[in-house]
């Protein structure tokens, strides 16, 4: 229904909810169709934070065609997959039809699995992994295929996100508290080696060991003169006081750290350890992700985290399903803190729908009307832009990405969180001049005050609501002067959405 809503609003056909999943089209598209691992056919850029999406979806393009609906198409199989393994999961636990139903709904809705789904990225992918993962833990010991399925899903995650780390390194840790060092080791090997590999290749490409996206957006850790700071953004900007943290994870937190609490005063160490594995591991997964990742992503981040919670505290909870009124009467704390997560996932699947509704909308007529303006009258010009996903897929530009995603040049300007300064401001006059570059296509006020002087804005693009893109108004300079009124008349001959205001500046 979502998606009917959504074709219903964008002329026929479905547009993703976030540009970022372009960025993945784009990245596949040049590498499909012309060995080129980057953003444009031209150069090399490693902007998709997912290489291994990425790379699949080269390969589907190059099987069946270059398709714009492919990562929608591997979404939905996936989807199918992730209930799979969560219906095999759950039936374990209960053996009963209807609470199995009901454990997998709300797993699937806590993770708001549909957004995850229409938004075309490499999320879903992601959760299926991590649920196979935890799948074949639980029958680590009962076959072979569980064994193979574990470590397989090891070796894949790590190039699907690379916050799976945090994953990695915390389950090695907690197989090497109980001793297991075999599995200790194996699973920093193969979680590892895949990461390894790219880095060694994309430090060899541009000089960064990480795609362009974790290091602009991650949080840095350096031992130098700014470390103090450093450590009160990691501890108290991203977690303590990080009002997402307290949306997305604290009552899975707390709901976790009463299970071991208890058990630490009835049990050994070990003990302990044993019967809360994952418990722990998520926890401090969760803890992890929030001090060194990034949690505001539209609920996508978080998705992987999520389904591990579900998965090991459902089990823990499973009383609540078969006596409602007398497991709430013994445990009133837990209760309260289901109710909360049930709370929680009713919040989340609140903040889910305006964006299922009209987020492909958003997309719609800022960046395809962008993208197709760019198509008709420059499709292999040189031009400037923040929002870089359609406008690169669905055209031959030559691209100057002022957020650093699709251009190494401007990385050292946009890292840690950096904002732009007057240094930024003489490198970008000075470059386009340099590289002759004709139009720019970007939030003016991401530029912070650093337009380039010679720059002639020819028109503003304003749309009516703000649901998934970051400004209502998209500027359209000219970096030539000599092209200023071409660009002017090309702006009016366009047909452009008729929700989109175009302001021609005289």
């Amino acid at each position: 229904m979502y998606y009917i809503i959504s074709v219903l609003k964008t002329d026929g056909n479905y547009i993703y909810l976030m540009d970022d999943a372009y960025i993945h089209l784009a990245m596949a598209k040049n590498f499909a169709l012309y060995d080129v691992w980057g953003m444009t056919r031209y150069q090399f850029s490693s902007t998709s934070s997912s290489p291994l999406f990425t790379y699949i979806l080269s390969v589907l393009i190059q099987i069946f065609g270059n398709n714009d609906q492919i990562p929608l198409y591997f979404n939905i199989i996936f989807s199918v997959g992730i209930l799979y393994i969560l219906s095999e999961y759950y039936a374990e636990i209960f053996n009963d039809v209807k609470k199995t139903v009901l454990a997998v709904l709300f797993t699937t809705f806590f993770i708001v699995l549909p957004l995850n789904l229409l938004s075309g990225m490499e999320h879903v992918f992601q959760v299926f992994l991590f649920a196979v993962n935890i799948f074949c833990f639980y029958h680590y010991n009962q076959s072979k295929s569980a064994i193979f399925g574990f470590y397989l899903s090891l070796l894949l995650m790590g190039v699907v996100r690379f916050e799976s780390m945090f994953y990695f390194v915390i389950l090695a840790c907690m197989f090497a508290l109980v001793r297991k060092w075999k599995e200790t080791v194996f699973i920093l090997f193969l979680g590892f080696i895949p990461i390894i590999i790219f880095c060694i290749y994309n430090y060899q490409q541009d000089g960064y060991f990480f795609p362009n996206s974790v290091v602009v957006k991650g949080t840095k850790l350096s031992f130098d003169a700014q470390i103090l700071n450093q450590i009160k953004v990691i501890l108290l900007d991203n977690l303590l006081l990080n009002i997402s943290f307290y949306k997305i994870g604290f009552f899975p937190l707390l709901l976790c750290a009463i299970f071991i609490f208890r058990d630490l005063k009835t049990k050994t160490l070990k003990e302990v350890l044993k019967d809360n594995f994952l418990l722990i591991v998520f926890s401090l997964v969760m803890v992890c992700h929030a001090m060194f990742a990034d949690l505001k992503g539209l609920l996508r981040y978080e998705a992987y985290i999520l389904t591990g919670f579900c998965m090991v505290l459902i089990p823990k909870c499973k009383g609540l399903f078969f006596n409602v009124v007398d497991y709430i009467k013994k445990e009133k704390m837990v209760s309260l803190l289901i109710s909360a997560n049930v709370l929680l996932m009713i919040y989340k699947c609140w903040v889910a729908h305006p964006i299922m509704c009209n987020g492909g909308k958003n997309i719609y007529e800022q960046q395809i009307q962008s993208a197709k303006f760019l198509h008709q009258f420059y499709n292999t010009s040189k031009v400037v832009a923040n929002d870089i996903g359609a406008i690169s897929y669905y055209t031959n530009i030559h691209l100057l990405d002022i957020a650093g995603l699709g251009s190494v040049e401007t990385i050292h300007f946009n890292e840690n969180k950096k904002g732009f300064d007057q240094e930024f401001g003489s490198f970008l006059s000075k470059y386009c001049l340099d590289h002759q570059y004709e139009i720019a296509v970007v939030y003016e006020g991401w530029l912070q005050g650093y337009v380039p002087s010679y720059w002639k804005k020819a028109a503003t693009l304003k749309i009516e609501d703000k649901i998934t893109v970051a400004r209502l108004e998209v500027s359209l300079y000219s970096i030539n002067i000599r092209n200023l009124e071409e660009l002017k008349q090309n702006i009016k001959t366009f047909n452009w959405n008729k929700n989109v205001t175009v302001t021609i500046i005289e």
